[in-house]
């Protein structure tokens, strides 16, 4: 059963100005552990890459905030929600502390599909509740 639906579409220009302005700061503030250490690999070869690779993160971040109904307030936080590639490249979705406890006690799982051109970064996250068995 669909729990809910996000999508977001993120400005990369208005990404790279955050960036330019707050540097590193900007990223530690958005991305969770392992997603920070792909940024700074990707920003480190290309740096488009890694604005790309922040828009796409932070766009799937406010789509999944929306389809769990909480916004960004608790137990909803940046770095609790990292969105990483399967081996298959598909995105997906890793959750931790709080937000893992809330999320798995709802029998929630997650599909994320992210997206980006020239100047914009989108995402779409549909949350399904597992069903349950009735004994």
């Amino acid at each position: 059963m669909i729990y809910g639906i996000g999508n977001d579409i993120c400005d990369l220009r208005r990404i790279r100005a955050s960036l330019e302005r707050h540097g590193e700061r900007f990223a530690a503030k958005v991305l969770g552990e392992q997603e920070l250490l792909i940024w700074r690999q990707r920003s480190q070869r290309w740096p488009e890459r890694g604005v790309r690779y922040l828009a796409t993160r932070f766009s799937a971040k406010e789509a999944f905030s929306k389809a769990i109904g909480l916004g960004m307030r608790m137990p909803m936080t940046w770095r609790h929600c990292e969105i990483l590639n399967l081996p298959s490249g598909q995105p997906a979705l890793r959750l931790h502390g709080g937000l893992k406890t809330w999320f798995d006690a709802r029998g929630l799982c997650a599909h994320v599909s992210l997206s980006d051109e020239t100047d914009y970064a989108a995402s779409f996250v549909v949350v399904e509740q597992r069903e349950t068995r009735a004994s």
